[in-house]
């Protein structure tokens, strides 16, 4: 038939599970086993077939069925449980939030969260791996926590990809429309009770955005539809696919997002103090706060000023593909009219994302998205602490004359959901140790040491059935793509004994990026074999990831997984499952034994997938960079290689696949089958308290979320206030003044001269003088400064203006080594976010 259009009719509930219909419109259900118990109940071939979509649950299942569970009392029992622990969650009005950022809660304060992506759930496929993980259980943890925030989006219609293997282990893609009226998200509705909509003119044209909403517990999520009749049939495809397409798709869609984002939240009427770039994707949301500002009357330096002062910018990786940027032909293209609606010069607009780039066999200025996040944002993070390092070295050029250290870069280490992954089992587990309210303090570290109370046998029985569960699953999907692919009835039947419940089994799932070195494991397949084959003490192995699909090293690394586990040698042993998404990450993450990774340091920028196996008991065997150089604890799981970085990555290669070998081996297989006489192993349940204990605090989204709030959202929500009273009084002073300063710093000059002997004795002094030509610039607004360093150490010692420019000091040399001593100078203003903000040194 020819369809017109589609509506969905929901079922009439009975009286009795009315309720069923507001829960599932809640995101609320997705961390909460419980809650999903009372839709596969009602069908669960029918909630496993729909990829656990409570919503179309409901909608499959007869409405015989949903009048006998209407008056089934053990149903009833189980319901009225699920309803009342929702009602204590939405109704609670003391939480941590009101306890410690109250202030982010009051006149209209609160924070704009954008992103590409959010993974929540399997069913809602807008998420493509770690990012779109990170940014959902950010949101989930928001409200966990009572925050005032608001998330904004993009509804891919046809989601990312659905993986599949052909039979020689390629990776297929295939897209699939999202029928959007089944899905957990309604239709937004204004204040007026009008549908929400947007439009934002790219190129010449205006595409209107349909504006949907996502209930995640307490916070609010908006998503961004193009798939409109209003729009051409190339503008409805702007939203069809997470990172399909190219440059100039990309480029449409951050538009979108950010420019769609911002309107989106204006015509919901919703008040943002601060607002956070979950990765460079989001950049574009600062044109549109400019334009705000410049239509109400302001100039675009105070503009500009006013706008960064609110933004916290949040970067995720070190590696090149993910940091967009576009030659200035294609910029001009979809941003030529950006420059007149800000009321500045399209050169004075660019400088601010300008980045060389090498194409083409030479160096050209392109427009940077992260450059032009970095630069319109006065706070930026990494997402570990290596990452936070990398970063400052990555963005150094942005502040010439400073210090690596010195890049006002910071971080803040990642988290997981931790309820989103924790296997009811564990819950449960848990509950019998740890106080009432422990799924409120899951950053608490001192509570989690109750752990240790809980007895060996209840802890071993826990995770055998988790890796039964698993087992189970991992055979399940393994038939499905045999019979899909028309294998044999023998191949069939053989899963049946697919990977044994009493063997060592190690988790790998990924995105299959090259540099996280999926393959590592196979450097050496006849060591490799003799560890998978022991017939004491064997070792099995369980792979996932999605490849990019424009990636065909990532796919290849793929395939070579997948006939390798069709060797002999390795049959049974080695799995690789296809399709990897949330739901295929949690059985994993709650049933392997040990959770690998080993990614060329220093390119993970931080990593979860290992956390979600802690929280559930798994130790992790992984290279010391992202989350796992702060998390290793030299009890909770091993390190593969060491700590540092190599020249020659074939030489990194070896090294790294030496020490997993060699770990494997020496360590974690006797660790794992050293038995007593009771048929336990309390050294391996040792590690696996300890990986729970440590990594559930230290690594919760709660713990990231109450960082963010303490370090970032508090502080920019102090300071755009400040930027922005008296009608911008001070955004306009700083404006104003950075442009003096930037005018007439290529005219000021230091010279600097010391009286150095070639040695002197601890505690002696060294004089050094300046003479500065300041340009014009007031004295008081420069920082002449004396910089010694010795080893990693840096010492800054302000010289004092003596007039005429001419500037002294004195410095004792207290301990014994070898100092370099240089002078710089720079733009000093009381109210800049950062010394190093303007990016202007000049050395002697």
């Amino acid at each position: 038939m020819n369809v017109i259009g589609k509506v969905t009719v929901l079922p009439r509930l009975p009286e009795a599970i009315v309720r069923l219909e507001e829960l599932a419109y809640n995101m609320y259900w997705s961390w909460t086993p419980r809650a999903q118990e009372l839709y596969s109940i009602l069908d669960e071939g029918v909630w496993n077939r729909f990829q656990h979509n409570p919503v179309r649950t409901m909608l499959e299942v007869s409405a015989e069925r949903l009048t006998q569970v209407a008056s089934d009392p053990a149903y009833l029992e189980r319901y009225a449980a699920v309803m009342a622990d929702f009602d204590a969650y939405m109704g609670k009005k003391d939480t941590w939030a009101t306890q410690h950022a109250a202030e982010l809660g009051q006149g209209g304060n609160g924070v704009a969260y954008f992103s590409m992506e959010y993974a929540y759930h399997e069913c809602l496929p807008i998420y493509s791996g770690g990012l779109g993980v990170l940014a959902g259980d950010h949101c989930k943890s928001a409200s966990d926590l009572g925050l005032p925030f608001t998330a904004v989006g993009m509804l891919f219609h046809q989601g990312y990809f659905t993986q599949l293997f052909n039979k020689d282990g390629w990776q297929q893609e295939s897209y699939d429309q999202l029928d959007l009226t089944t899905l957990p998200i309604r239709l937004a509705r204004t204040p007026a009770g009008d549908e929400a909509r947007v439009s934002v003119r790219i190129s010449g044209r205006d595409i209107v955005l349909r504006v949907w909403t996502l209930q995640v517990g307490r916070i609010r999520v908006l998503l961004l539809d193009s798939n409109v009749p209003e729009n051409s049939e190339d503008d409805r495809k702007l939203t069809a696919r997470l990172y399909g397409g190219n440059q100039e798709l990309r480029i449409q869609q951050y538009l979108l997002l950010g420019v769609g984002g911002v309107r989106a939240l204006r015509v919901m009427n919703v008040q943002a103090s601060v607002y956070h770039m979950n990765e460079g994707h989001a950049a574009f949301m600062v044109l549109e706060r400019i334009r705000e500002e410049v239509a109400r009357g302001q100039d675009f330096r105070t503009a500009t000023e006013s706008v960064a002062a609110a933004t916290l910018f949040t970067t995720h990786t070190p590696v090149p593909a993910g940091n967009d940027a576009y030659p200035y032909d294609l910029t001009d293209k979809y941003l030529g009219e950006w420059p007149a609606q800000l009321a500045t010069s399209r050169d004075e607009l660019y400088e601010l994302a300008r980045q060389e780039q090498y194409w083409d066999n030479h160096w050209v200025p392109s427009f940077s998205m992260s450059v032009f996040a970095l630069r319109m944002s006065r706070a930026a993070n990494g997402v570990s602490e290596l990452h936070g390092e990398v970063s400052r070295g990555l963005w150094n050029f942005l502040y010439q004359g400073a210090e690596p250290e010195e890049v006002p870069i910071g971080h803040v280490t990642n988290g997981a959901h931790n309820l989103t992954f924790l296997a009811q089992e564990y819950r449960d587990l848990f509950a019998g140790v740890l106080p009432s309210d422990w799924t409120e303090r899951l950053e608490d570290r001192t509570m989690w040491e109750a752990v240790r109370d809980i007895p060996d046998a209840s802890l071993a029985g826990t995770k055998r059935r988790m890796k039964v569960q698993m087992i189970d699953f991992v055979r399940a999907s393994v038939t499905r793509q045999l019979e899909r692919n028309g294998a044999s009835a023998a191949e069939v039947a053989a899963t049946e004994s697919l990977l044994d419940p009493d063997a060592l089994t190690i988790g790998f799932a990924r995105r299959f990026a090259t540099y996280k070195r999926a393959t590592l494991l196979f450097r050496d397949k006849a060591r490799l074999a003799k560890i998978v084959n022991d017939p004491q003490r064997p070792v099995q192995f369980v792979f996932a990831g999605k490849a990019h699909p424009a990636d065909n090293p990532g796919k290849a690394f793929i395939q070579e997984i997948y006939r390798t586990a069709q060797e002999p040698e390795f049959r049974g042993k080695i799995v690789i499952l296809e399709n990897y998404d949330m739901n295929v990450a949690r059985h994993l993450v709650q049933g392997v034994d040990v959770w690998m990774n080993n990614p060329r340091r220093p390119l993970e920028a931080s990593g979860t997938s290992g956390m979600k196996a802690s929280f559930n008991g798994a130790p992790n065997f992984s290279v010391l960079d992202g989350w796992w150089r702060e998390g290793y604890d030299g009890k909770n799981g091993w390190p593969i290689g060491d700590e540092r970085e190599y020249a020659d990555l074939n030489l990194q290669d070896d090294a790294d696949s030496f020490s997993l070998y060699r770990t494997l081996e020496d360590d974690i297989v006797p660790l794992y089958y050293g038995l007593d006489d009771e048929g336990q192993s309390h050294g391996w349940l040792d590690s696996v308290r300890q990986a729970i204990i440590t990594v559930n605090p230290e690594f919760s989204m709660q713990r990231q979320v109450i960082d963010y709030t303490q370090k970032y959202y508090l502080t920019l929500n102090t300071r755009s206030h400040a930027v922005q009273a008296n009608s911008d009084a001070l955004a306009r002073d700083i404006g104003g003044w950075k442009s003096w300063i930037r005018q007439q710093w290529p005219h000021t000059s230091l010279q600097a001269s010391a009286q150095l002997p070639a040695s002197v004795q601890p505690g002696e002094r060294v004089s050094i003088s300046a003479q500065v030509n300041p340009a014009g610039i007031n004295e008081s607004d420069l920082r002449v400064e004396a910089v010694l360093k010795r080893g990693e150490h840096i010492i800054r010692v302000p010289l004092e203006g003596k007039g005429q420019g001419r500037y002294e000091t004195s410095i004792p040399l207290d301990e014994s080594g070898l100092y370099s001593i240089g002078v710089r100078m720079m733009p000093e203003h009381e109210n800049l976010s950062s010394e190093f903000e303007l990016g202007l040194l000049k050395w002697a």
